[in-house]
Formats: C-alpha cells, sequence, structure tokens
C-alpha cells in the first residue's frame, strides 16, 4: 500500500490493527501520524493516543498499552517509534527489548488497538523472526522510495489548497535547492506562499531569494566550481561554508561523497544504466542522481578521479597534520589546475 492509498482509507474509517510505515521522510511520517490520530475523536486523544520511542523505552511497556482497554473510548493508538530492533544495524541504546512480548501480541493483536510502527529506515532485516512476523501480519507502507514526480504532485497539492501555483522553473529551482529532500521542501514553502500571497504564483526570483541553501547545495556548487576551474570562485565558497561554521571535516566529506557519486554515475552511465536503475543499484535520492547525471556529462573521468583523490589526501592531511583546512584546500586547488592545463 502506498501513502496516498492509506490517507484515503484512514479518511473513510477503513484500517487494521497493524502497520509499518518504513522510510526516513518526516513529512509524510507528520502527515500520516496526523491521520491516525484523526481516528479518534479529540475528547478521546489524551488518554487513548501513546508515543514510545524503542531507543528510550522497552517494548513491553508499548504492548502492556496496546493491550489496554481504550479509556472511555472504542480505540487506542498507540505509535512505535524507531523500531531499530527491526534492522541490521547497531544502536547507542541501551534499552533491553523482550521481544517475545512483542512476538506474542503479533501473533493476536487487540482488536481494540491500532498499533503503527515508523521504521525511519532505509531496510530492515528481512532475516529476523520479529521483522518477518511483523511484515507478515502488518499492513507495510514504503514512504522511502518517493520519486520526483510524487514530490511535485505533493507541493502542487499543498498550494492548490491555498489556490496558489508554482512555476515550472521555480519548482525545478526549489527541488535544486532542497536536493529533493521532500521534508526541506515543505518547511520552505510556508514562506514562499507569504511571499507571493498578492500574486498567487511563486517564481523562480522568490525561490532564489527566499529559499535557505543547505550545505550540501552550496558543496554542489563548489564542485561545479573546481570542476570548471574557476579557483578564486572555489575559494570563495569554501571560506564561506567556513565562516558559517561548517566542520572541514563535513565539508571534506561532503566533496568525497559527491565526487564519488560522480564517478559511480558515470562508470554506470557508460555500461547503460538509466536514472532509476543507478539510484536503486546506489541507494541514492533519484534527484541526486539526477543533479550528477547533467554534471558528469560536462566532465572526463580522469577529472572526476583527480579530485576525488585530491580530496581523499586532504581528509588524510586534516587527521595528520597541524596544516590548516584553507592551506590543504588552496594547495588542493593549485594541483587540480596544474593536472589540467598540463
Amino acid at each position: 500500500m502506498n501513502y496516498t492509498q492509506l490517507l484515503n482509507n484512514l479518511k473513510n474509517n477503513k484500517y487494521k490493527q497493524l502497520y509499518v510505515v518504513k522510510g526516513a521522510q518526516e513529512y509524510l511520517s507528520d502527515q500520516i501520524k496526523q491521520a491516525f490520530v484523526n481516528l479518534i475523536p479529540d475528547e478521546e486523544r489524551d488518554m487513548n493516543v501513546s508515543n514510545f520511542d524503542m531507543e528510550e523505552t522497552p517494548i513491553s511497556v508499548a504492548v502492556e498499552d496496546a493491550v489496554s482497554i481504550p479509556f472511555f473510548g472504542e480505540k487506542r493508538l498507540v505509535f512505535i517509534n524507531r523500531p531499530f530492533f527491526l534492522t541490521g544495524s547497531k544502536s547507542k541504546s541501551k534499552v533491553n527489548h523482550n521481544l517475545d512480548d512483542l512476538l506474542a501480541y503479533l501473533e493476536h493483536p487487540e482488536e481494540s488497538s491500532v498499533v503503527v510502527f515508523f521504521a525511519p529506515y532505509e531496510k530492515l532485516d528481512a532475516r529476523k523472526k520479529v521483522t518477518k512476523l511483523l511484515t507478515k501480519q502488518a499492513e507495510v507502507i514504503d514512504i522511502s522510495k518517493i520519486s520526483e514526480s510524487e514530490i511535485k504532485t505533493l507541493v502542487a497539492d499543498k498550494l492548490n489548497a491555498s489556490e496558489m501555483t508554482i512555476d515550472q522553473d521555480a519548482l525545478e529551482k526549489l527541488l535544486e535547492l532542497t536536493a529533493g529532500n521532500l521534508t526541506k521542501i515543505m518547511a520552505e514553502l510556508p514562506k514562499l506562499m507569504l511571499y507571493n500571497q498578492q500574486s498567487k504564483v511563486i517564481d523562480v526570483e522568490s525561490v532564489t531569494g527566499l529559499v535557505t541553501r543547505s550545505m550540501e547545495q552550496n558543496v554542489f556548487d563548489l564542485v561545479n566550481s573546481v570542476l570548471l576551474r574557476r579557483a578564486n570562485e572555489s575559494l570563495d565558497i569554501y571560506h564561506q561554508l567556513l565562516l558559517e561554521n561548517e566542520e572541514p571535516l563535513r565539508i571534506n566529506a561532503v566533496l568525497v561523497q559527491q565526487f564519488r557519486l560522480m564517478i559511480q554515475v558515470n562508470i554506470l552511465q557508460k555500461h547503460g544504466y538509466a536514472q532509476g536503475n543507478i539510484a536503486s543499484a546506489l541507494k541514492v535520492h533519484p534527484f541526486r542522481v539526477k543533479l550528477a547525471m547533467q554534471s558528469v556529462r560536462k566532465y572526463h573521468y580522469d577529472e572526476l578521479r583527480d579530485a576525488y583523490l585530491g580530496l581523499i589526501d586532504i581528509e588524510r592531511k586534516l587527521k595528520s597534520t597541524s596544516q590548516t583546512p584553507e592551506l590543504l584546500f588552496e594547495l588542493f586547488i593549485v594541483e587540480f589546475m596544474k593536472k589540467r592545463s598540463a
């Protein structure tokens, strides 16, 4: 079942006892939570809606709540957040979970309770007994793989509700500046809507002027500036990132990540992979792949490789020498420009 189908079912008061919402899409998770809460009358919510964080609370406590009789109502709603025990990843949490209690509940869920697991992870560990049983018994909604077209539809729906629209160029710019992150996009819409309240149309100028540029977007500009051999511009962007209190190691890590992605896209394209196939193979957001594909067309593989290796060298030196990040980056730029002009 997808996100839209779930919301339609809940709107029509059609629901089951168990759900798993998989994927790290905060905006969609919040919308789904609210749709479930709407199943419970206002006056009953304080006593019949519970939230449990599995990195702070044992699963047994949530199960105990789920088997409780609703308090002066017909339904009890239980949200189970961050159930890391469904994954193969290790957690820093020191909470011990008695999964036998959960397994027993999954075999016989309480009819008057609706239990929703919000698992903000790329994937669950299907080898685990608890994961197998939960995904068998529950309705699973995967919100992790939302496409660019779905994002655009959600944006249009949000604006239509306020009788507003957005220019195509402005929408593309909005996606670019937020790296296609739906939660960030939805957080930016209110100020864009307010600014364009009179015209009822969001244009590209307002998007460019008002949308907060992410660190990743600034790094993307830096990548292109380096590859275009614009030394002064590259240094200016780098210094600006430092002035914004970004950590040199983090800046370098994002640069390395971006060049690695471009190299991978370059190779996979040569093997006939399309955008969707590349995104699936690399487990990367499709919009990031789209931007990488647009950039890769302009540059040779050797350029991407040289930049990547130069940045790996910076990472090593940042951890092992007393040279300043600014000097290391300047030396990298000088060396890269020298190779490209040779």
